[in-house]
């Protein structure tokens, strides 16, 4: 693919609820653009932007991906989003990068809960943005019911552009509000023929055309003394107008069309082209440089820096790099710093990717969108720029992760190739957490859902070969005494030789909740020599970290060492180490012995329509509610302390009590009494 100045590059993320048609759009404006010559379709598995296997097989798009197209002179950069949930850091990747959003809807099911999420992000990003209404050629298709969602949710500035001739499976074209012609479609060709508005039309067009120029001129006083005065506007100017409101964010237009049966997909793409902002039109991007910050122009001729926003892991050229050039022009075998490794890193070949092939380009001027293949220090969120300058692009905090798994590989020798296959993966997906916990022996997988957490799974088993298997995460109890008694441990064993004696007494104590353990020695007169009251100590310690009576670490105790024996030939360190282990079991199992469970203080965000039946299921799970408070958007924050345990999969809850509107955030606060009804349930379980 040439070069393109980056006044005739567009850089268009496709983003909306999972099932509004995206991959299909994305596909249809590729076959419109001549940049394919066989559209592909979602349910034979052949389309250009969802090629992964597990894409493929689901039916869904799983993860962002680069359409590069000409059209009319331009470049677009279309940047494909999965639209569930589970994957909205791809949308938070394609936003930062992109310099329109284009939000897809769909005209049977209207805005949904992701067309919601996605207009948040975009409009947080300061981004400019316009709709998308597809599928009006589907069965229940309702246009003006459509409309009036996005403006009741939206706001005014929603402007709709056309207006649709003929419904449902009797769809064929569109009417254009700014030019009062229609516009045709017959078969699959995608290319319209412009024609007369059809009687029947006329009257709503008219209508419909008044309101849309006077929402344009509202932002320009000299088109609106013109308007007033019957002055003759011509579309030319009407589209520089909304170009400009656009790009200030206060015009939100709306085209129509139905991306499946290629009808009116030229028009949006030219109205990418027409309406869409360059990248010279949005602001210069802040950097920072040693503690300050500062702007850089989006300038070709300048110093050359670049962001990286994807890594994937390519089965043929290995790791590949996706970046958006921000200033100067990259060009291959150009060698830039990470600032963040203080390393450098040679840019060899460029290409940018339609799908999964590659296309190679002479260079990425700023405002453009490349790849690069092999770069070894440099992952999600790095900036490139030149030695000798380390400027930084402030990163972007990744979502929360809000379910966790717990893995291990089927085959005993694969460790090392999981690990392997784990950090690799993490490089791909800045959402995607691993760690092992030390107490319960598990490697822990955190992600955005189940979706997200069974794709990489199945990634580790096609792309490294490690099969895993998965178990629920182990919730961390701990054990403590609300009373007090004494016992004595005894260590004696005799082989020939020297023996091994030792005899510890110990009195445990309870603690108060938090104040940990406590070790104090008593001993008087030399009934045990002052070298093995250290092991007594660590020999207690060792214990407490897994040999509680129901067999979890034991806190907030005081044991007192207060009498012992010795012998002046066999005592060693390994015989009161043993001693001690010996006396703290049985103290304990006298000293009435209790579980304690985590508790996590939740913070779950929802509509308010949402808060009753919130609140009643924190109280279903043993949750305390502590507060409640307004947060604004017609939203309210519920503050509840919930037993870990009754969490663990509160994602997958929550999404479905609220219809996937409500979020959370969950830490661990402190450690409380487990109720004895479920003390032996815990137990039997831990073993």
């Amino acid at each position: 693919m040439k070069s393109f100045p980056p006044a005739k590059i567009r850089n268009v993320a496709l983003v909306g609820h999972g099932g509004a048609g995206k991959t299909s759009l994305a596909e249809s404006l590729l076959f419109c653009a001549g940049a394919i010559n066989r559209h592909g379709r979602v349910e034979d598995g052949n389309t250009t932007t969802d090629f992964d296997p597990e894409e493929i097989r689901r039916g869904i798009s799983l993860s962002l991906a680069l359409a590069p197209f000409e059209y009319d002179g331009h470049k677009i950069n279309l940047l494909d989003t999965p639209g569930y949930a589970d994957f909205v850091t791809d949308v938070h990747a394609a936003l930062r990068v992109a310099d329109l959003a284009v939000i897809v809807v769909s005209a049977v099911e209207g805005p949904e809960v992701g067309t919601d999420l996605a207009w948040k992000i975009a409009s947080d990003a300061g981004l400019p943005r316009m709709f998308f209404i597809n599928k009006l050629d589907r069965e229940r298709a309702d246009f003006q019911a459509t409309i009036d969602a996005l403006r009741d949710r939206y706001g005014a500035g929603v402007a709709p552009l056309e207006l649709p001739i003929g419904e449902e499976t009797a769809f064929r074209g569109v009417a254009d509000l700014l030019t009062d012609t229609a516009h045709f479609y017959e078969g699959a060709s995608g290319k319209g023929s412009a024609g007369d508005i059809p009687t029947e039309l006329e009257e709503q067009e008219h209508e419909v055309h008044g309101r849309l120029v006077e929402n344009i001129v509202e932002a320009d006083d000299e088109l609106m003394e013109r308007y007033f005065a019957d002055e003759p506007i011509e579309p030319k100017e009407l589209r520089a107008a909304l170009a400009k409101g656009v790009l200030e964010g206060s015009v939100f237009p709306v085209a129509i069309g139905s991306a499946t049966k290629m009808v009116a997909i030229d028009r949006l793409a030219a109205l990418i082209t027409e309406l869409g902002p360059s990248p010279l039109d949005r602001p210069p991007v802040t950097v920072q440089a040693g503690g300050t910050s500062t702007q850089v122009k989006m300038d070709p001729a300048g110093q050359p820096l670049a962001l990286v926003y994807r890594t994937i892991a390519d089965p043929y050229v290995g790791k590949v790099s996706f970046f958006k050039a921000l200033s100067g022009t990259i060009r291959p075998d150009i060698q830039l710093t990470n600032p963040r490794t203080h390393s450098d890193e040679r840019l060899h070949s460029l290409f940018t990717m339609r799908g999964k092939e590659q296309d190679p380009v002479p260079d990425v001027p700023a405002g453009d969108i490349g790849a690069v293949a092999k770069l070894n220090e440099t992952f999600t969120g790095d900036t490139l720029a030149p030695k000798g300058t380390p400027v930084v692009i402030p990163p972007i905090d990744p979502p929360t992760p809000v379910l966790s798994i717990a893995i291990k590989p089927k085959s005993k020798g694969d460790e090392d190739k999981l690990m392997t296959g784990l950090h690799r993966l993490q490089e791909e997906d800045a959402a995607l957490h691993v760690r092992r916990d030390d107490e319960t022996h598990q490697t822990l997988l955190s992600g955005m859902g189940e979706t997200h957490l069974a794709l990489v799974t199945d990634k580790l088993a096609r792309k490294f070969g490690v099969e895993v298997e998965t178990e629920d995460v182990r919730v961390p109890y701990r054990e403590t005494v609300t009373g007090s008694a004494e016992a004595e441990g005894k260590h004696k064993k005799q082989t020939g030789g020297h023996g091994q004696f030792g005899v510890a007494y110990l009195r445990v104590e309870p603690r108060e909740r938090g104040e940990g353990f406590e070790f104090v020695d008593k001993i008087v007169g030399g009934a045990i020599p002052r070298q093995f009251i250290p092991a007594v100590e660590k020999g207690v310690a060792e214990t407490m970290q897994t040999a509680g009576v129901f067999g979890f670490p034991v806190v907030d105790v005081r044991v007192t060492l207060y009498d012992g024996k010795f012998h002046p030939v066999d005592s060693s360190e390994m015989s009161f180490k043993m001693a001690g282990s010996l006396a703290l079991k049985e103290a304990m199992a006298k000293a009435n012995p209790v579980m304690l469970e985590p508790i996590s203080l939740l913070e779950v965000t929802v509509p308010s329509q949402f808060q009753g039946d919130v609140m009643g299921d924190l109280n279903s799970r043993r949750g305390r509610v502590q507060g409640t408070e307004a947060v604004g958007n017609g939203e309210q924050m519920v503050s509840a302390l919930v037993p870990t345990s009754e969490i663990m999969r509160y994602s997958i809850d929550l999404r479905s009590l609220t219809g996937g509107r409500g979020r959370f955030a969950a830490k661990h606060s402190h450690y409380d009494m487990l109720p004895a009804h479920l003390v032996d349930k815990v137990a039997k379980k831990a073993e």
